[in-house]
Parts: structure tokens; C-alpha cells; sequence
């Protein structure tokens, strides 16, 4: 059997590799400017509805819910078709946070990286792909509902010694923290708006390692594999 490695390293996607807030701000200017103020505003409480009920983010299944409402307000179909062109074809690789993807070469030198995100089935890994870090990972990508929550599928489909978790939510790295201590080191990036949430970070005890952004990864030295 092949030794496992002694540390893999698990990295979050929105907001830690790429600019899921640029993303946000611009579907929310092509809502705005193709579909006005008031209609946009029916899709972003079609999504935290949705959010509410799902535990995450369905862009796409809150489109779905927006549809519907917009048909009975007389929109067609034919228009509403070009926001779900603009998500699925939206250019992700654009939006990786500048030395995302050589953080995660300088990662690879010292154990397999895996993508570790939350989300939906179908737009989640599309953004994965088209962002190019999928093929940056060789494929290691898992999407759960609550990954905090999935700790023992991820051992089971990456063994290791040791785990470093890259994250933008001090919440998730305190969940993960809480249920694998020591053998976890938990990295904090300050980007994105959760991440500089005063009162968000206050209610949770600081990670093993803060950074200000993703690029900063390749000033650390981790414990080879």
C-alpha cells in the first residue's frame, strides 16, 4: 500500500482563492443594467431565501425561483436565459486573486493540495474549472453542503498525518479546529468581506496563521511530505 502523505493541505475557494465578491458585484450590475433596480433586487431575496433554507449559496436554483416570479410578471424567457448564460460562462480564471495559483505550486512542494469548498452540484464545480483550479489540483476537489460538518469523508478521501486548512471564515477553521486539534493548522486570509467582518472574527479565537492575502502563502514553510 502507498505510505500516505504526512500533510495535505485543504484550500477554500470563494474569497480565499478567488474574488467571489467581484463576482457577486458584477452579477449584480448585469441584474441592474438588463433588468433595473427593483427586478434585480427580486433575485438577490430569492437567494438568501434559498441560502436560508439550503445552508449555502444556489445561484443557480435561485434563478430558478426568480423565473417564476418573473414570468408572471410578464418577463420572457428568451431574457432571462442570458443571466444564466452570464453565471455559467462568467471568466472565473479572471477572478483568482493575484498569486493564488503559485501559492498553491509553493503548497505542492510539500504535500497534495485539495480543494475544499462549500456549494451546489452544478455551479460550484464549473467555478472550479473555469477558474483553472481544478486542473491546478490535479482534479482533488470536494464541494460539500457544510465541509466543517464532512471532516471524516475528507480523511477518508485524502489520508494524511496532518491537515492545513487555507481559509477565509475564522468560523469554519474554528469548527475544524474543534474536532481535529493538533493534528489541523488552521490559515486565515483577511480577504473578501467575511474575513474583515470585525464582529465575525471576534466571536472566535484567532487561527494558528494569519495572512493578508493568498500570495503571502509562499512566504511559509511547511513540513514536507
Amino acid at each position: 500500500m502507498t505510505q500516505p502523505p504526512s500533510t495535505v493541505f485543504l484550500i477554500d475557494v470563494d474569497n480565499t482563492l478567488l474574488d467571489n465578491d467581484r463576482v457577486i458585484a458584477d452579477l449584480h450590475a448585469h441584474l441592474e443594467e438588463n433588468f433595473g433596480a427593483e427586478s434585480s433586487a427580486r433575485y438577490w431575496d430569492a437567494l438568501e431565501a434559498l441560502r436560508t433554507e439550503l445552508g449555502y449559496v444556489d445561484y443557480l436554483g435561485a434563478l430558478q425561483r426568480y423565473r417564476a416570479e418573473e414570468s408572471r410578471r410578464g418577463m420572457s424567457d428568451s431574457r432571462l436565459l442570458l443571466i444564466s448564460g452570464f453565471l455559467i460562462d462568467y471568466p472565473f480564471a479572471e477572478r483568482l486573486y493575484p498569486g493564488a495559483l503559485d501559492a498553491l505550486k509553493h503548497l505542492r512542494r510539500h504535500g497534495p493540495t485539495v480543494i475544499l469548498s462549500d456549494g451546489d452540484v452544478v455551479f460550484q464545480p464549473r467555478k472550479v474549472q473555469r477558474s483553472g483550479l481544478w486542473d491546478a489540483t490535479d482534479g482533488r476537489v470536494l464541494i460539500y453542503v457544510h465541509k466543517e460538518e464532512m471532516l471524516d469523508a475528507v480523511a477518508q478521501s485524502h489520508p494524511a498525518g496532518r491537515y492545513v486548512m487555507i481559509d477565509d471564515k475564522l468560523r469554519i477553521l474554528s469548527a475544524m479546529k474543534a474536532v481535529w486539534g493538533n493534528r489541523l493548522t488552521t490559515v486565515f486570509v483577511r480577504q473578501g468581506h467575511y474575513a474583515l467582518d470585525a464582529q465575525a472574527i471576534a466571536a472566535y479565537a484567532p487561527a494558528d496563521i494569519t495572512i493578508e492575502r493568498i500570495g503571502d502563502l509562499i512566504n511559509f514553510d511547511f513540513p514536507s511530505t
